[in-house]
């Protein structure tokens, strides 16, 4: 039911290597194909049943799943003997690196294997654009960060590698000279956001990003921070005229006028670790013969990350330089974003290269998984925010940001900008002026994580007005209502909404939730008991979509009625694979009895190709590269936490509607009897699916099989597939099928007739977005509000959440089980990021390699309302709803609702997280 291996075409080929991308799930003692497709051929479907994950049950019983599971004689075709690798990284970023001293691996002991940077300049090895900056820092120099790997170490035996990592686990085996103090990097990124708005918020702006576009400061102080005020220079005109304003904003604000209260405060996030289950691990074999790197990793973005091993490799000595990279994907066990653009990958190939002919395991263990995993950026913000006190409406606001990057760049432009366009959270203000820069250190390197520096901005916001609401005095609901963002009004960015705004519905839910409404009842009796209580609110918004966004995805139907479905998102407890089941059930009458995740290897007949950046393109190279009609933005891109039902199934789902509009629905005319040119054989889109039977007024209904055989026997549409691309709108073409036009969101089509193969359709009229929408900031938008009750014990400071309630809005909910679960996850999260998660960012953080779960805290079942946590979503504006994104917005609240529930029970405003138990007992003592 899918492309065969022999029929398999290559994704695309790198830099002179032929890349093949495919996914990898549970395996025992059976065929790789067999393995790698959910539910598998146990033929065990749950979501037919209305409830349940396909990939529940080989999660929970222990299958081979997660790329850390894997041993070389797992896979079919593999040597049986796996050899293991270690890196060694530095634990000191002030001084020299002089050598490395491995005295203490003598014998038996010695690796088989040692690279360093000599090593790697030797043969050739290049670092992909993204990953700039040494991949092994070289003798010579100071390390860029702590935890920088400075060699790979394999051994051929794992009992070896299993004494020798004991030996060295707490050795100093790395040589320094001189102090230089840390390296002084360029800041990765600083931009400015200033906005005057118009005389109503639905009027043309003054000025804005989305109106005059973004704008970056020229220039830097002695300590590396951007110079923001507008110098007396010639140059820089776009950024001066953004200052002009920005200043004026702040002098208004400044004024001391005394109807307007002005809050001025400063807030700071900590860094924290995603703390995935699964450590980061591989495998990789390197057929030296054949040519042929084979690996086995876990990443939320395979494309990029295939094509990143070509890059590295693309340069390489003959040697070093394979011609094919076999690149199979397990599944994440918890992405979190930080297996996207992860560069442990890189390593796994390398240790594979420079061991051929015998497979190789990279994993981490959890002390290492610290010491080098990408970690949320800390954060220090200042913000000042005025609210006219007549109206209780907010009139300005100003803030400035600064985000703890680490040692290399990652997304931390891209945090900064995300960050700084969410900080207004779900309110509307006129006047807006904000700063926000990302900068180097010697830290562990910060990047993608749930949330994407909107945690740390909206926290910072909520926590201003939940202060703000009691200096006017203004009831919260109340003040919220009067300034949230309604549809048609412009956001921090300058740009409108797309989607639906709820807010309101949301307000009017916490308003009325008993855990609001009886809060001075709750807190009477906690003071009887000497039990301090408080209750706490926050909402938050939250985009969806990146503004770059591809889907691949195909569909295919056996003459028996049996679905298989394949697309390219990635599984990482997002449940991408039932959502995408049932989301195609919509359209084909059916949940699939095959899914396959995170695949790219199987779309060759739509023959696409691409160029440049989907971010940064400009209108005219756009359109020009659009002339050939196999050219897309973007291929294949990340699944992010607020991508996976909005972007992840939408190709499938358009494959699925040409299915029913051109092969099913034909065979179902053909059943009632019903000619071509019978006015009822234009009305397919007023049919049902109802258990399974196609359902139409006035004829007998037919079963989802008899359809799918009258459309093989018929030589009909039995299979689709599709591309699609978003940049906060979708792409949309027109194709010719059967003689007809079909215009859909998709930009790319492939179609398949009875068993045939697929053939590409060539599309006409495409219209991708507008180039210029890159700056316009999101416009696709979900909200949630959250409300927490807690209690505080006086003696020992000891907090504990009594109740929570948590309504949130995301569209269509394709697997109403999964958002449930994905918004008790974040509850967790959240917990843990307001109160227990931290780590420090330097010489005594996670760089030197002695963190783990005894010093950094999670939120374990004891610090969370198992039992009183109320979650409800609200039902779809209407039954053409989308589904959007919602993993990330269901997080954000629970944080700042939990701060000012502290407030509420203590009096004392928290200014920086974690809130622990030890501040707790300080203030109240």
């Amino acid at each position: 039911m899918r492309t065969s291996r022999r029929d398999f075409v290559k994704l695309l080929t790198w830099n002179g290597i032929a890349l093949s991308v495919s996914r990898l799930a549970y395996a025992e003692a059976i065929d790789f194909a067999a393995r790698e497709t959910l539910p598998g051929r146990q033929n065990w479907n749950p979501a037919a049943t209305g409830a349940g994950r396909i990939d529940g049950v080989v999660k929970v019983t222990g299958a081979k799943l997660y790329a850390g599971d894997f041993r070389a004689a797992d896979l079919p075709g593999w040597p049986a003997k796996t050899s293991h690798a270690m890196l060694i990284r530095a634990t000191d970023a002030n001084h020299v690196l002089f050598g490395i001293d491995l005295s203490r691996l003598t014998g038996a002991l010695k690796p088989s294997v040692v690279v360093t940077a000599d090593d790697l300049a030797r043969i050739g090895a290049r670092v992909p654009e993204f990953y700039t900056g040494d991949l092994l820092c070289p003798f010579g120099k100071t390390p860029l960060y702590l935890g920088q790997p400075v060699a790979l170490l394999i051994f051929e035996d794992f009992d070896i590698f299993d004494q020798a990592r004991l030996a060295l686990r707490d050795a100093l085996v790395l040589k320094f000279g001189e102090e230089t103090g840390p390296v002084k990097q360029p800041n990765y990124g600083a931009f400015r956001f200033t906005r005057v708005g118009g005389p109503t918020p639905d009027a043309p702006d003054v000025y804005s990003p989305v109106k005059n576009g973004w704008v970056s400061p020229g220039f830097v102080e002695n300590s590396g921070a951007p110079i923001w005020p507008r110098l007396p220079i010639p140059s820089g005109r776009a950024y001066a005229k953004a200052a002009d304003h920005g200043e004026k904003i702040r002098a208004e604000l400044a004024a001391n006028n005394p109807a307007v209260l002005v809050l001025d405060r400063e807030f700071e996030t900590q860094s924290v670790d995603p703390m995935a289950l699964e450590p980061e691990s591989g495998l990789a074999w390197y057929d030296a013969g054949r040519k042929d790197l084979n690996l086995v990793i876990s990443v939320q973005s395979p494309a990029e990350m295939a094509t990143a091993i070509a890059d590295l490799l693309g340069n390489a000595q003959a040697p070093f330089k394979p011609a094919r990279i076999n690149t199979n994907f397990a599944s994440c066990g918890g992405g979190f974003g930080g297996r996207d653009h992860t560069p442990f990958p890189l390593y796994v190939a390398l240790a594979g290269m420079f061991l051929p002919n015998r497979p190789v395991r990279l994993a981490n263990n959890r002390f290492e998984q610290f010491q080098s995993g990408i970690k949320r950026h800390a954060f220090k913000m200042r913000t000042q925010i005025g609210v006219d006190r007549a109206t209780g409406k907010i009139v300005g606001f100003v803030a400035d940001h600064a985000l703890d990057g680490g040692g290399l760049a990652n997304f931390s432009a891209q945090v900064s900008s995300v960050s700084a366009l969410a900080a207004l959270g779900i309110y509307y203000c006129p006047k807006v002026d904000l700063t926000t820069y990302s900068f180097h250190s010697r830290g562990v390197t910060a990047g993608s994580m749930r949330c994407y520096g909107t945690l740390q901005t909206m926290t910072a916001l909520e926590v201003d007005v939940d202060e703000i609401c009691r200096e006017l005095p203004l009831d919260p609901m109340e003040f919220r209502r009067r300034n949230a963002l309604a549809p048609g009004n412009r956001n921090l960015a300058g740009n409108t909404y797309v989607a639906s705004i709820r807010t309101p519905e949301i307000l009017d839910k916490l308003e009325k939730h008993p855990i609001w409404t009886e809060r001075a009842e709750e807190k009477a009796r906690g003071q009887q008991s000497g039990i301090l209580v408080g209750t706490g609110v926050a909402c938050a918004t939250k985009n969806y979509g990146t503004g770059g966004d591809a889907a691949l995805g195909s569909v295919e139907i056996a003459p028996d009625g049996q679905i298989a479905i394949c697309c390219d998102g990635a599984e990482m407890g997002n449940g991408i694979g039932t959502a995408a089941a049932s989301r195609v059930a919509a359209y084909l009458g059916g949940v699939a009895d095959e899914v396959a995740v995170l695949r790219v290897d199987t779309f060759g007949p739509l023959d696409l190709v691409s160029s440049g950046d989907p971010f940064t393109i400009d209108q005219k190279t756009q359109a020009a590269a659009a002339r050939n009609p196999r050219w897309v933005p973007a291929i294949s891109t990340a699944t992010a936490a607020s991508t996976g039902a909005h972007v992840g199934t939408h190709a499938a789902a358009e494959a699925a509607r040409v299915i029913f509009r051109f092969g099913l629905w034909p065979a179902a005319l053909e059943l009632w009897g019903i000619a071509p040119n019978n006015r009822k054989a234009s009305e397919w889109s007023k049919a049902r699916w109802q258990n399974g039977q196609l359902v139409m007024q006035g004829l007998p209904p037919l079963s989802l099989p008899a359809i799918a055989a009258k459309a093989h026997a018929r030589n009909g549409v039995t299979g689709a597939m599709a591309h699609a691309f978003n940049r906060w709108a979708w792409a949309r073409a027109t194709f010719a099928v059967d003689g007809q036009p079909w215009t859909a969101d998709i930009d790319a089509l492939a179609l398949r007739r009875g068993t045939g193969k697929f053939v590409r359709i060539n599309r006409s009229n495409v219209k991708f977005p507008p180039a210029d929408l890159n700056q316009s900031g999101p416009t696709y938008t979900t909200q949630c509000g959250t409300l927490v009750r807690i209690e505080i014990d006086r003696a020992t400071g000891a907090l504990r959440i009594a109740k929570a309630y948590s309504v949130l809005e995301c569209g269509q909910a394709l697997v109403p089980e999964i958002v449930l679960g994905q918004a008790q996850g974040g509850f967790a999260m959240g917990v843990g990021y307001a109160l227990l998660e931290t780590l420090p960012l330097y010489e005594d953080g996670p760089g030197n390699g002695q963190w783990n779960l005894g010093q950094y805290l999670v939120a374990r079942g004891s610090d969370l309302p198992l039992r009183d946590l109320e979650v409800e979503v609200l039902p779809a504006v209407d039954a053409n709803e989308r589904p959007k994104g919602m993993a990330e917005v269901v997080m954000i609240p629970v944080v700042a609702a939990l701060i000012n529930a502290i407030f509420d029970a203590t009096g004392h405003r928290f200014r920086s997280l974690p809130v622990t138990q030890q501040m707790l007992k300080g203030v109240l003592t």
